[in-house]
């Protein structure tokens, strides 16, 4: 059936094509925006969940599960990448680790609180600069095409990626 006749929330979609990428390691820190998939992916034994308490130990759990052999994925928002610069640019990059990275775009389309605004202006700028690809999917028509393809880019290439969850595809309050 072509993805856009298919009758799933986008956070269904993606649960599916991280299942069809054998992504089954899931780190997080909570998030608002992302709680439907943190929900959905939670009731699902596929998953190994693991929530720590900093992105950068997310990032490093992910890390370690790729050098044992499993592929994983960090969820987050917006703010919580400000904190992971250094762990991509000294870990993930030099050693060409396939770190899938999904954000919950916060800061802008109504944001009321400035930090998260100021946060959004320098994210893409820093993916931009660490050379990592990265996409905002804004309607549901191209979550799993954007997200599938990026997951096959990180492994081929291995490479960091980042996909970003516009506010006009999650319409979720903050």
């Amino acid at each position: 059936m072509p993805p856009e006749t298919r009758d799933e929330a986008w956070h269904e979609t993606i649960v599916r094509v991280l299942k069809e990428n054998d992504i089954s390691l899931v780190t997080y820190i909570p998030d608002n925006v992302l709680k439907p998939l943190i929900e959905m992916i939670h009731a699902d034994p596929y998953f190994t969940v693991v929530v720590p308490a900093r992105e950068e130990e997310a990032l490093g759990i992910v890390v370690g599960g790729y050098l044992a052999g499993k592929r994983g994925i960090v969820l987050m928002q917006t703010s919580g990448f400000a904190t992971l610069p250094n762990a991509i640019a000294s870990l993930a990059c030099p050693f060409q680790i396939p770190v899938v990275m999904l954000v919950s775009e916060r800061g802008t389309i109504g944001e009321f609180q400035q930090g998260q605004a100021m946060v959004w202006r320098t994210m893409r700028p820093v993916l931009q600069s660490l050379g990592i690809e990265h996409f905002a999917i804004q309607e549901r028509a191209h979550v799993e095409f954007v997200v599938d393809r990026l997951i096959k880019q990180a492994f081929s290439t291995q490479a960091p990626v980042a996909v970003l969850l516009s506010p006009l595809l999650t319409k979720r309050e903050h």
